[in-house]
């Protein structure tokens, strides 16, 4: 009997390491990289507007993606869905914004401070550009609906901080871009038009917040976006 409790001994403790091993379960991340990014698009066929979402640009300090709208082949919205956490950035992407609707192309000035941020937008709104004018070659519809758009200039209003214009574009009853003819010179200014655009552009109307900062100009810009609306033909 003694001998045999060594044995039942030895004979557990080759069964602990089979009892205390579990399979574990095992996740594995795959990237894929690829020379330039390829796009999605959604394309509203009754209206002629073709939203294109980039694919991710990956930097050294961090994601860069863009969503881009187009009435036709016109750029009426562009939206950043990932962008560095980085202050030159947030101080950039106005800017990058603003060029890219004046220039209607990705021939844009790269921001100083922010070198890395802005090829990177340069690149995925380019790829952009050219999603677009695919999907536009393959729809007909899509210059007929260009042909039929509007353009009305609202009312020039003179502020304290400089007069405020804009013209806006619409295609039937829809607003499918607006641009500033005239805006005061200021930084607070500069950085608020982008996002009054995109609210305008979303909302369809000038019921839209003031932004925080640029009271004056949203105010001006809200009445001169209206009387471009009423004046719609």
């Amino acid at each position: 009997m003694k001998r045999a409790i060594p044995v039942v001994l030895l004979s557990i403790a080759g069964l602990v390491p089979v009892w205390l091993y579990q399979p574990s379960a095992q996740s594995s991340t795959v990237q894929a990289t690829t020379p330039a990014p390829s796009t999605s698009s959604s394309s509203s066929g009754s209206s002629g507007t073709n939203v294109v979402t980039t694919t991710t640009v990956d930097t050294e300090k961090g994601p860069v993606q863009l969503q881009v709208t187009f009435s036709g082949t016109k750029i009426t919205a562009v939206k950043m869905l990932q962008q560095p956490n980085h202050p030159q950035t947030t101080a950039a992407v106005p800017k990058l914004v603003a060029e890219t609707l004046e220039a209607q192309s990705a021939d844009i000035d790269t921001v100083s401070g922010a070198t890395i941020t802005s090829d990177a937008y340069k690149e995925s709104l380019q790829a952009a550009i050219d999603d677009n004018a695919k999907a536009a070659s393959a729809s007909p519809s899509a210059s007929a609906s260009e042909a039929s758009s509007q353009t009305v200039d609202g009312s020039a209003l003179s502020t304290e901080k400089g007069p405020v214009q804009v013209q806006v574009t619409f295609s039937g009853t829809k607003i499918t871009a607006v641009k500033m003819l005239q805006q005061p010179n200021h930084p607070q200014t500069t950085a608020a038009v982008p996002v009054l655009v995109a609210d305008t552009l979303e909302a369809q109307s000038a019921d839209i917040d003031t932004v925080s900062g640029a009271t004056i100009t949203s105010e001006a810009y809200k009445e001169s976006l209206q009387a471009a609306i009423d004046a719609r033909g």
